[in-house]
């Protein structure tokens, strides 16, 4: 495929091609798409590069534990250093 206009744009195109409605952002809009990148990279640099892995197994309790701390534990500065469920809920 020829590379036309920002990455976003390429995205988009890629999925209409595939038959995939977009579930991220405006059509030729990647920044949700980039938040999500940024997401998972943080959670292979916290979790995943960190040690060697037995099996799947392992992962996946290792990726639930995460999301969960993510989610539900981790403290948030610009909220006042708060987890996001506590701020939600309050």
């Amino acid at each position: 495929m020829k590379s036309r206009g920002p990455s976003g744009f390429r995205y988009s195109e890629r999925l209409a091609e595939a038959g995939i409605e977009p579930s991220v952002g405006s059509v030729g809009d990647s920044y949700d798409n980039a938040m999500a990148e940024s997401i998972i990279g943080l959670f292979k640099t916290e979790v995943i590069e960190r040690q060697r892995w037995a099996n799947l197994k392992a992962v996946e309790m290792a990726t639930l534990t995460w999301q969960h701390w993510y989610k539900h534990k981790r403290p948030l500065q610009p909220i006042g250093d708060i987890p996001p469920a506590e701020a939600e809920a309050a």
